[in-house]
């Protein structure tokens, strides 16, 4: 079996362990992917860190940064030399470079399939909703990141096969509990953007009312960085927070080592609502306890194994920060939960596995 995947998310480093498990099962793999992506938290190089048993193909993009319209204008001499039977499209349907790639999928008579986190039923404007359309009525699949995803396909009347798997998964191997921390501060800490929708000033308010010994820890970039900072000097707390800007992600696990705690105070937006929680599955690998929003995927990201709070609501925040910091059974008894719920349902190998089997089920529908 022949698959070539697209994905510009594939040039971040430790995603790419889930290509080499996928390889390892017999499947033939060229991943194509761009040589960076740029976004509101700057440009992201592709990094090579799992590359074994399958062709990581560095390919041109064009319109890089633009979300819907950016394309790879090599992509039809890529498929037609390598000549998969299945070309998975890592990409939301709505997407010019969805509808390239699977128009020449189709070309060279290859099956298909799609990736979506939206979880909002959305119409969107045209060319976006003929594309959507299109896509729809001529792949053969689609890969769904969480069930709330599947659902607003399944009511936009998509009636082929959705396999449910998230994205990524993470390498709990990589992502694994310290026996000993140091003898510090209780640390909190934040990974991901820096922007709007990520509740940052409510997490930055929150940490300002605890009445206890703490450090926050922010790590990662965007167009909310500036004021975060002058609202931790307004709030006379900067002396205990540090910003760290992106890393290469080989570096993230020493990273979670260093919390006590891991807060992602996501807030829906009109036209958008937390898709997974990346983060949240890495923090819980590493044995770090989480505080999660009640935003879209968190609640069942996290289930039993983390504190759910309302959205919008620094009191709560700083409720769930006191009460994990003053109870240490219940923050020994998060981690081994949140470490067990990753074992359980999001390593990589698992995904790696349950992608094959989608695979094998659009080749045996042949």
């Amino acid at each position: 079996m022949r698959v070539f995947m697209l994905s510009k998310a594939c040039i971040v480093g430790i995603y790419q362990r889930k290509l080499e498990l996928i390889a390892k099962q017999g499947v033939e793999l060229m991943v194509a992917v761009p040589p960076s992506w740029r976004d509101e938290r700057g440009e992201q190089k592709l990094e090579r860190v799992y590359t074994e048993g399958y062709t990581l193909k560095q390919t041109p993009i064009r319109f890089n940064g633009n979300f819907h319209f950016h394309y790879y204008p090599d992509l039809p001499r890529l498929l037609s030399d390598f000549k998969p039977d299945i070309v998975h499209i890592d990409e939301e349907p709505y997407n010019a470079a969805t509808w390239h790639a699977l128009y020449h999928a189709r070309r060279i008579g290859a099956r298909s399939l799609f990736f979506t986190w939206q979880n909002i039923y959305r119409n969107y404007p045209l060319p976006f909703n003929w594309g959507e359309s299109w896509v729809m009525h001529n792949v053969d699949a689609a890969i769904a990141g969480t069930y709330s995803a599947s659902d607003v396909y399944r009511a936009k009347g998509f009636k082929k096969a959705i396999a449910v798997i998230p994205q990524f998964g993470t390498d709990p191997d990589l992502f694994a509990p310290v026996t000993q921390k140091s003898n510090r501060p209780f640390t909190i800490g934040y990974v991901g953007r820096l922007v709007e929708e990520k509740g940052l000033r409510l997490l930055v308010y929150a940490v300002s009312h605890l009445d206890f010994d703490w450090r926050l820890h922010l790590v990662g970039s965007g167009p909310l960085s500036e004021e975060l900072k002058q609202l931790v000097e307004q709030l006379g707390i900067a002396e205990r927070i540090t910003f760290t800007e992106w890393m290469p992600s080989s570096d993230m696990p020493s990273v979670y080592h260093d919390f006590d705690v891991l807060v992602l105070p996501s807030l829906t937006r009109p036209n958008w609502k937390e898709q997974f929680g990346r983060v949240l599955v890495e923090a819980m690998a590493s044995g770090v306890p989480v505080i999660g929003s009640d935003s879209g995927a968190i609640p069942s990201v996290v289930g039993d194994a983390g504190l759910i709070v309302p959205e919008g609501s620094a009191d709560a925040i700083t409720e769930s920060l006191q009460k994990l910091h003053d109870d240490c059974d219940l923050q020994q008894e998060l981690a081994k939960k949140g470490r067990q719920r990753v074992l359980d349902d999001y390593t990589h190998a698992s995904i790696a596995q349950a992608t094959v089997d989608l695979y094998k089920g659009m080749i045996s529908e042949y």
